[in-house]
């Protein structure tokens, strides 16, 4: 049976007299897409900034590749091929394309210098690897629609060479457009053996390319299934009247 390449076991995490995750247990697949879902205070993007570093777990258990592990913060996360998108896309408008990609990394000459062809031919070369086009490596962010804007984002994701990416609400302010062409990247990523989670309230969009989904709510499990074995409607009647299910295992992952 192959080894999920993230596990989480009977993560907590409170914020003073709040509950924010409550014993939730997650598992990732090797270039599986999971939707994480529920209402806005289920704890989707807390449980998701615990895997990362950005928050640390009161209790619990975080495995990579079935070694238990503690990331301090998302720079070792991001050391280990964990890399997460947020919805603001953490930008810099009045940059270029290929200065966004390698910000804060520019490639060197000497040294010293900016070696600015290497980095806008490394900047084409991943934008290349993600079927997606930008119009000009050269061209301001802040000129960019976006889902343009987007895709530079997950092009500074993708330039890590991680083994996740984890997108926060990807869909939320794109157009039909923007947002057909974000799920292809995201099945072009499956493609390559990227392993993904997104965070959504659009089922439609984890259902057309989503492996597994995954609903929260009040910072417990409530439930697991396969996409290609429930129905948006049975995934809705989870989040709004979902009862906790502890120890989620694969027998209950299938809808009846």
């Amino acid at each position: 049976m192959t080894t999920p390449i993230i596990e989480m076991h009977n993560i907590t995490k409170t914020f003073g007299a709040v509950s924010a995750l409550k014993k939730v247990n997650l598992r990732l697949m090797p270039s599986e897409i999971l939707g994480l879902v529920g209402d806005n205070s289920a704890g989707k993007s807390t449980l998701m900034k615990v895997l990362t570093g950005a928050y640390q777990r009161d209790s619990g258990e975080v495995l990579l590749d079935g070694q238990p592990t503690h990331f301090k913060s998302p720079h070792e996360s991001r050391d280990r091929g964990i890399e997460m998108i947020y919805q603001d896309f953490a930008l810099c408008g009045n940059m270029d394309v290929g200065q966004n990609i390698f910000l804060s990394r520019w490639p060197k000459r000497f040294g010293f210098f900016v070696d600015r062809p290497r980095m806008y031919t490394d900047a084409r070369a991943v934008l290349e690897r993600l079927k997606v086009d930008v119009n000009s490596v050269f061209q301001r962010v802040e000129s960019l629609s976006g889902g343009r804007q987007q895709s530079v984002a997950i092009a500074r994701a993708i330039s890590f060479n991680p083994r996740v990416v984890i997108f926060d609400e990807p869909t939320a302010n794109l157009s039909v457009v923007a947002t057909d062409r974000l799920l292809q990247t995201m099945t072009e990523l499956k493609r390559q053996g990227v392993a993904q989670i997104i965070i959504s309230h659009r089922l439609t969009d984890i259902f057309e390319v989503g492996d597994r989904i995954m609903v929260l709510k009040r910072g417990e499990n409530v439930g697991e299934r396969y996409i290609a074995e429930t129905t948006e409607k049975k995934v809705l009647e989870l989040i709004v009247s979902g009862t906790p299910e502890p120890g989620l295992s694969p027998a209950i992952l299938r809808s009846v």
